[in-house]
């Protein structure tokens, strides 16, 4: 292994830094073609205080790791998430946008920078790779499915897996995207569930119309605050901040494939999908959300040059779970999309191995394992006992 005797660790401070910071991942994958660069606002957004809610002024702290010539090596980002930071066992902080050569000395240069800056903000443990945000974005290492990568799905070099657990990062928990062709037929057994369920009046289920956005963003809200609330480091959402959400999804809505469940016209479910935006357009604009991105964006959504879906979000609210509403769900939007919509498969990603009931509801469908990220935790107190996630 080829050893840099002179690495230089340097904060990002400066527009030129900010800009190698993004950029490195550019060169770093130049010449694995399964690498999409992601949107530069996407990552830039994470470390805007105007952008991000959750970055403070003191809470968070990017590095480059340069050679004696000044080309970059790697980088990295640490932070302390104030909605998380302190519902662990012990202060856990998290560090994340890892990218680096494949060299220990120089990952765990960067690795011993977050350390050490993490416990002197009273941190006894870190998290990584993880965002400074939402669990659906930046979080995990790749470890198996080295395909091209979802949006904002984090991807990496096989060898990265390597290099955290060779200092001394212990597996928290799995997160899987699993595959589903979208055409092909549900088990019978499940549509029997889903049958007997739809004889109730009571239930019915829908799919997203534009024209009504500002309900169902009223629907996605007050079903997101009664199913993830509990949930690790989740808070309530507001009236303004779920329709800033929904309208966000506007340019890339497909109303086919968002559908909600009712009880008595109650909101109780959903299930979220959107066209997988890097193959519909992001792969195509290295990285840039400009005029001709858009242009691209709007061309390939008209012709259906996507061939597939990306499941964002399904969730059903704890007092319909396990009655069969979330198959039913299921089935109807399957039955109703069928031979009507473009897309070849649907990823789900982010399902979590400490949600078995998840998982399950996965396979019954006849999704199968995609990919695989691991998220890992560091204990600084080495003689501390380790966890994993418990299972929810």
């Amino acid at each position: 292994m080829k050893s840099y005797l002179n690495m230089i660790l340097t904060e990002v401070k400066t527009l030129q830094q900010i800009k190698e910071f993004i950029e490195f991942p550019t060169f770093h994958y130049a010449n694995d073609k399964n690498y999409i660069r992601p949107l530069d606002e996407d990552v830039s957004k994470v470390f805007d205080a105007d952008k991000n809610k959750l970055l403070k002024d003191d809470n968070c702290k990017r590095w480059l790791l340069k050679n004696e010539v000044g080309g970059v090596l790697g980088r990295l980002a640490a932070f302390i998430n104030p909605m998380t930071a302190n519902l662990e066992e012990q202060p856990t902080g998290g560090i994340g946008f890892f990218d680096c050569i494949n060299n220990r000395e120089a990952a765990f240069l960067l690795f011993d920078v977050a350390r050490q800056w993490l416990q002197e903000q009273g941190m006894q443990a870190m998290d990584g790779p993880v965002n400074l945000g939402s669990r659906e974005r930046w979080w995990g290492v790749l470890a198996d499915g080295f395909f091209e990568p979802g949006y904002c799905c984090n991807y990496n070099f096989p060898y990265y897996q390597d290099l955290f657990e060779a200092y001394g990062f212990q597996l928290y928990f799995k997160q899987f995207t699993y595959i589903r062709a979208v055409h092909s037929p549900m088990p019978k057994a499940l549509i029997v569930v889903a049958e007997r369920v739809m004889r109730n009046g009571d239930y019915s289920f829908r799919h997203f119309e534009k024209s009504k956005i500002d309900k169902y963003a009223e629907d996605f809200r007050l079903i997101y605050n009664k199913a993830w609330v509990n949930h690790e480091g989740v808070g309530e959402m507001g009236k303004v901040e779920a329709c800033k959400l929904v309208n966000s999804l506007k340019p890339v809505i497909d109303e086919r494939i968002i559908w909600f469940a009712y009880y008595k016209d109650e909101p109780i479910g959903f299930f979220i999908s959107i066209p997988e935006l890097n193959q519909l357009f992001v792969k195509y604009v290295d990285g840039k959300l400009d005029s001709f991105g858009k242009l691209r964006l709007l061309f390939n959504k008209w012709t259906g040059a996507t061939r597939s879906m990306s499941g964002l979000a399904f969730g059903i609210v704890p007092g319909f779970q396990r009655k069969g509403v979330e198959i039913a769900l299921i089935v109807a939007a399957a039955k109703a999309i069928k031979d009507k919509v473009p897309y070849k498969d649907i990823e789900m990603n982010w399902i979590g191995d400490f949600n078995p009931r998840m998982m399950h509801v996965a396979e019954q469908i006849g999704a199968k394992i995609y990919k695989t990220h691991h998220t890992y935790r560091y204990l600084f107190d080495r003689s501390k006992e380790f966890r994993r996630h418990p299972e929810i």
